[in-house]
């Protein structure tokens, strides 16, 4: 838990939420803390397996996971394409988008080249492709605030996301071992779920099941599930929709370390399906299990060979 990036404060409450969780559950947790002595940390604690609690890069991004691969400890969660693939939002809308899930139309900025505001239908969301929480994201609906914008989203990253806004309800699906949660419906006050809303206004509502027709829910996860499988997510991931005007879902983007803390959206959607806080932390915790399971078996062939 924890880490440097810029969700660290949301990362460290993940982390003491779902400690407390394994604790409760009788596992012989401990917490660490990410920093650049984490392979001397998880030596000396003779960690078995890693349930990941980091959000944002260097834990989100398949750093760790590739560190703990060459380790050789479980994790939880996706693997190092998965994670890498999420965690770049440019990446993924273009990849998903392969595979026939509606996204909004945009482009790609670097900071090396002439950034003039593209040809798009405003209003415009201006994002980091390589950051989550909403860290740096605007909301443009007037050429005077581009090159604002424009800044803001280049002091988080080198590579920004520019796309028109989906006016609209914003969705969100939980998927946990290949099967889609009970969708949630996000009321944020601006109708704009930023940074902000998402952890520091009390007047966010959150609507669970979210109040949608039978057809739409059935197909916000079938979409979900989909960008899931095709992008190879494992355990727990969220993905996040916007309903346009005519009831439409248009793909966002896709957290693959989902939040944990007592207000995420995740153990909200487990809470209606019938799991608790703990028995959801246990079944992530079995899903990095199998995935120990499956390493030893192909260890064992490897050895046969």
């Amino acid at each position: 838990m924890g880490g440097r990036s810029a969700e660290r404060e949301i990362s460290l409450k993940t982390g003491q939420a779902v400690y407390a969780a394994l604790i409760r559950k009788g596992y012989a947790a401990t917490r660490i803390d990410v920093d650049v002595s984490l392979p001397l940390k998880l030596r000396a604690r003779n960690v078995q397996l890693a349930f990941l609690a980091l959000h944002g890069r260097g834990g989100e991004d398949g750093t760790v996971q590739g560190l703990l691969e060459i380790m050789g400890i479980p994790y939880t969660g996706s693997g190092v394409r998965a994670s890498a693939m999420g965690m770049n939002k440019a990446v993924t809308k273009a990849f998903v988008r392969m595979h026939g899930i509606p996204v909004a139309p945009g482009v790609v900025l670097q900071r090396t080249v002439t950034r003039t505001m593209p040809p798009l239908s405003r209003p415009l969301v201006v994002k980091p492709a390589n950051e989550g929480s909403t860290v740096g994201v605007s909301v443009v609906r007037k050429p005077s605030q581009w090159t604002r914008a424009l800044k803001r989203a280049f002091e988080h990253d080198h590579e920004v996301l520019v796309e028109s806004f989906i006016d609209g309800r914003e969705i969100a699906v939980s998927v946990l071992d290949g099967e889609a949660l009970p969708p949630i419906e996000i009321v944020a006050p601006d109708a704009f779920y930023d940074y902000a809303a998402k952890y520091e206004k009390s007047e966010t509502r959150y609507l669970c099941p979210a109040p949608v027709t039978k057809g739409q829910e059935q197909r916000v996860k079938t979409l979900a599930v989909l960008a899931y499988r095709v992008l190879g997510c494992a355990g727990a991931a969220r993905i996040d929709f916007r309903l346009n005007r005519s009831g439409r879902p248009v793909f966002l983007e896709i957290n693959t370390i989902p939040g944990m803390t007592r207000r995420s959206l995740l153990p909200m959607s487990a809470a209606q399906a019938g799991m608790d806080y703990d028995v959801l932390t246990e079944r992530i915790l079995r899903s990095g299990l199998a995935r120990q399971s499956s390493w030893r078996t192909m260890r064992a062939r490897k050895g046969r060979a």
